[in-house]
């Protein structure tokens, strides 16, 4: 288990982010993208898991609809998967957006990503519904975990 530093970073972090963005998936992207995909959209986050001040893995998200907040990406950067980064990672996202008074949480998920499905089931997620994905020609499973009951 790694004890990876997480910390909620602004705009000017963002070559950062998409630097480990770009070791982890493909294909790769640019500032620009993130850029242009922020725009509108309210209450985006962004943070970044540190080990011995080493940036490791990310998180981007922001506001899908005043009551549910969207993951847009996880990552961790290959060589230190499987030491908690990503749990640490979900559970401050998880603390800000009950800080926030959201009710819920949502990320979607290819379903070749086995790591992050596993981590949706194991942080109590549901599985809310399926989505086609045009771009890679397969489907995306929703997922939402719950914090306010109305």
């Amino acid at each position: 288990m790694s004890d990876a530093v997480i910390d909620i970073v602004g705009p000017d972090s963002l070559p950062v982010i998409v630097k480990l963005y770009n070791q982890i998936f493909r294909p790769v992207r640019e500032i620009s993208g993130f850029r242009r995909r922020y725009l509108g959209r309210h209450n985006v986050l962004q943070m970044i898991a540190r080990v011995d001040d080493d940036p490791v893995g990310f998180f981007v998200g922001f506001e899908l609809k005043p009551s549910i907040f969207f993951t847009w990406f996880y990552g961790v950067v290959p060589e230190y998967r499987r030491l908690g980064i990503a749990s640490q990672l979900m559970e401050a996202v998880h603390d800000w957006v009950r800080e926030q008074k959201y009710d819920s949480v949502r990320f979607e998920c290819h379903n070749q990503h086995r790591p992050i499905l596993h981590l949706g089931i194991a942080k109590e997620y549901d599985i809310v519904g399926i989505r086609w994905d045009p771009d890679r020609g397969t489907n995306l499973l929703l997922f939402q975990k719950d914090f306010f009951h109305h």
